[in-house]
């Protein structure tokens, strides 16, 4: 082959890599992060004036149509609270994002999204067999959430993370829930498979998504800080989780942290990812 030739080759290969990085738009720093869990990850903290200033490299991508706070499901908007549904409070997301924005550099953007629903069992996001526990509460208010994210909130969390991941690189999954599995020891069990579904489902790799999991209140006198033994054996099954303590995060009753506690529970998210990210270099 002559060297017109190959130069004119090599020439249509570029672009056609142009043209196919044009066309899906993605932004390798665009980092993206996948949430899902119970009350606490919906968030409960009352949202004060320091927490409505928010980086604008931090992005959150609305899961449900909000029109009293001016937002479409399936839109990128900058993360100012709530984050999950449409009158949530503060979250462990809240301060994840802006901890992690504040320690990457400026080129990165972070994104989160957000399937949470207070007093869910965990398999509610085992997609085989959520229609065994969609009516864990058998009220109106629990019915109504899990209606809202038209009754399969894992799969409605996989589509919003496939749209997502035409703009961005998904890397890493935080999990917030415990509460209601309180004493159960297939926990570890239930989410690794939840996890692995979701990598699979997604096309993932587990060791570019690491699972990131909070323990829950733990005060005196909470209600499940006895999940905690067993939320830690998580890395028993899932090589790739990484706990996040709760020690010391406050809370407002015995089972919901407050607005201090979340924030300081989402730094600690972040300064885990932080971590990992650094030992990836």
């Amino acid at each position: 082959m002559s060297k017109n030739r190959v130069t004119n080759a090599l020439f249509s290969i570029v672009i056609g890599i142009i043209s196919i990085l044009n066309v899906t738009g993605q932004d390798t720093n665009f980092h993206i992060y996948l949430a899902f869990g119970q009350s606490n990850m919906e968030g409960q903290g009352t949202i004060e004036n320091m927490d409505k200033d928010v980086d604008p490299n931090f992005l959150v991508l609305q899961t449900l149509d909000c029109p009293e706070i001016g937002r479409k499901k399936g839109k990128w908007y900058k993360a100012t609270p709530p984050l999950c549904q449409c009158n949530s409070g503060l979250s462990p997301l809240d301060y994840f994002g802006r901890s992690m924005v504040q320690s990457l550099p400026d080129s990165i953007k972070v994104g989160v999204i957000s399937v949470a629903i207070g007093g869910c069992d965990i398999r509610l996001f085992d997609k085989d067999i959520y229609k065994d526990f969609d009516t864990t509460y058998n009220e109106d208010w629990f019915m109504n959430k899990v209606a809202s994210y038209h009754g399969n909130p894992y799969q409605y969390l996989i589509d919003l993370a496939r749209t997502a991941k035409k703009d961005g690189v998904i890397k890493g999954i935080l999990l917030h829930q415990g509460e209601t599995n309180t004493g159960d020891s297939q926990w570890p069990k239930y989410v690794q498979k939840i996890y692995h579904d979701m990598l699979n489902d997604l096309s993932l790799d587990a060791t570019e998504v690491p699972l990131l999991a909070g323990e829950v209140v733990a005060v005196e006198n909470s209600c499940c800080s006895d999940m905690n033994a067993i939320i830690n054996k998580l890395p028993e099954v899932v090589a790739t989780a990484h706990i996040i303590s709760s020690k010391d995060c406050t809370a407002q009753d015995n089972a919901h942290f407050d607005s201090a506690g979340y924030r300081e529970l989402g730094k600690r998210y972040a300064s885990t990812m932080l971590s990992i990210l650094s030992n990836e270099k």
